[in-house]
């Protein structure tokens, strides 16, 4: 179990480390790693809450940057880019799909799989808020981009109109973050504190939640 917590903590603070690490021992094998994480962050509801700051935006900058300086060319930013695009489309395809069989019976019995009724709420509430473009703002704010898709499914959101949100989210969520790794990471000051823009990375992703439970908490004052 120790081992475990040290490997979330390590792959949070300096996901580059870790990555180079399972090259180093892998090889391509990286790809069908890093396809795995995006994809249960996004499709496996139950992951968010059992690891609520699973590292997709800070992994995917580092992907990005060490793409751009991989001397070997283990990484090539014109395959990951597209590869995540996928992996995230298909994990909301299947938190859809299980929202829009299982949704209302999970809702009923609050608690079970450690879902959170509030948790589940607050999304619902961002999803009034924002509309169908939710879909695509949520992409950038953990444990709401896999509460999301599990909402449209449980609401019955017309699937057609669902996936289209999802694809725009996902080009722009996985497209932006890599490019931004993969050129700022040729910068030897990023290099050498990367773990500060990993953690500023994780506040920015985070900034919305926080305000979010800011506002509702002086509101309820």
């Amino acid at each position: 179990m120790q081992e475990i917590l040290d490997f979330i903590a390590n792959f949070v603070s300096r996901p580059d480390k870790v990555l180079m690490d399972f090259i180093n021992n892998y090889g391509n094998w990286i790809y069908v790693f890093l396809f795995l994480i995006i994809f249960a962050e996004t499709g496996l509801i139950i992951a968010s809450f059992i690891m609520p700051f699973l590292p997709g935006d800070a992994l995917i900058f580092a992907v990005g940057m060490i793409a751009a300086n991989d001397q070997q060319n283990h990484l090539h930013i014109e395959y990951i880019i597209p590869l995540l695009m996928v992996a995230a489309i298909l994990g909301d395809t299947l938190n859809y799909y299980v929202g829009s069989r299982f949704g209302s019976w999970l809702l009923a019995n609050p608690g079970k799989f450690y879902i959170q009724p509030k948790h589940i709420e607050k999304a619902t509430q961002f999803f009034e808020e924002h509309g169908k473009k939710a879909i695509i703002i949520a992409r950038f704010m953990p444990v709401v981009r896999t509460i999301i898709p599990f909402i449209c499914g449980t609401t019955k959101l017309n699937y057609r109109t669902f996936i289209t949100y999802s694809f725009i989210g996902a080009v722009l969520w996985v497209g932006v973050i890599s490019l931004l790794g993969y050129f700022l990471g040729g910068f030897k000051f990023v290099q050498d504190n990367l773990e500060y823009f990993i953690f500023g990375i994780i506040i920015a992703a985070n900034l919305p939640l926080i305000m979010r439970l800011f506002k509702s908490r002086f509101s309820k004052k």
